[in-house]
């Protein structure tokens, strides 16, 4: 068997692992050093130690403000995605008939393009909002509830079909005891269908808090930060940051690294407490 993994590992592995060095790894690395430098180019770059550090941590560099839009509109994102696509799940296990198609419907807004799909929605809401003689880029709020509605439409197909996999996988026989010994719709749903289908629920809670707090391109197209950047999320800022203002690119790499950073603490920890809770359940 060892004989066998040298052999083939240079054919199969090897070139993966280029790639991954190259494309990855190698950027990654740089992108570390350049946050501690100032620069235009990496040609130029010139180190500056935690100065661009302390400037992010600044009043005036706009990360708290992107920061805390962004961990709201998560929070509400990952509740309300997670609420409706289970809702949907228990509807389309139900037997009835048609139920095929409608899984097919709500799971065709996931094909879309973020960018497509943002300026889709703009006009849509821009088309409601303008009969009141505003737009979304009127006033924060707009954006706000704007960004958790097309989240909604794009993610609440996809993690339907995760809770349909994982309701289906419940045995009808738990069913059948739980019913015979008297529990209501709602028992039968808390004490049987909710425990066995915990794993199902880290999985959807994981991808869709990761998908919201890395949102870009929807951000862009619907809103572009309007108005005065109050609605750009953390991705957004960074680009905004780093070819926005020339002599900033800098900032914009720690603000790169410091969002790494956030977004492996948030989805370990989320993670680990999902695992604990399923624990627990079983």
């Amino acid at each position: 068997m060892k004989k066998s993994f040298f052999r083939y590992f240079p054919i199969f592995v090897l070139p993966t692992l280029i790639c991954f060095f190259i494309a990855f790894f190698v950027p990654f690395v740089m992108g570390i050093y350049l946050s501690f430098t100032k620069f235009t180019t990496v040609g130029n770059a010139s180190f500056v130690g935690l100065r661009n550090y302390i400037t992010v941590f600044s009043a005036s560099s706009g990360f708290w403000r992107a920061f805390f839009f962004t961990a709201a509109f998560t929070l509400v994102s990952t509740l309300t995605v997670n609420f409706f696509a289970f809702l949907l799940a228990l509807l389309l296990t139900r037997g009835k008939r048609g139920t095929n198609f409608f899984r097919t419907v709500f799971f065709m807004p996931n094909l879309v393009g973020g960018i497509v799909l943002g300026y889709i929605w703009q006009l849509l809401i821009n088309g409601v909002l303008n009969s009141f003689g505003v737009d979304i880029t009127f006033a924060a709020k707009y954006g706000f509830w704007g960004l958790v509605i097309l989240t909604n439409w794009q993610l609440i197909g996809y993690m339907m079909i995760i809770y349909i996999a994982g309701i289906q996988s419940v045995p009808k026989e738990l069913h059948e005891v739980a019913q015979i010994d008297g529990a209501t719709a709602f028992g039968e749903l808390r004490h049987v269908t909710l425990p066995l289908v915990a794993p199902s629920v880290t999985i959807c809670a994981f991808l869709t808090l990761t998908n919201s707090f890395k949102m870009f391109d929807q951000n862009l197209a619907l809103t572009g930060g309007a108005p005065g950047r109050e609605t750009s999320m953390l991705a957004l800022d960074i680009y905004q940051t780093f070819y926005g203002s020339v002599g900033q690119e800098g900032v914009g790499q720690a603000k790169a690294v410091i969002f790494f950073l956030l977004v492996a603490a948030i989805a370990g920890a989320q993670l680990y407490l999902s695992r604990r809770s399923e624990a627990k359940a079983e």
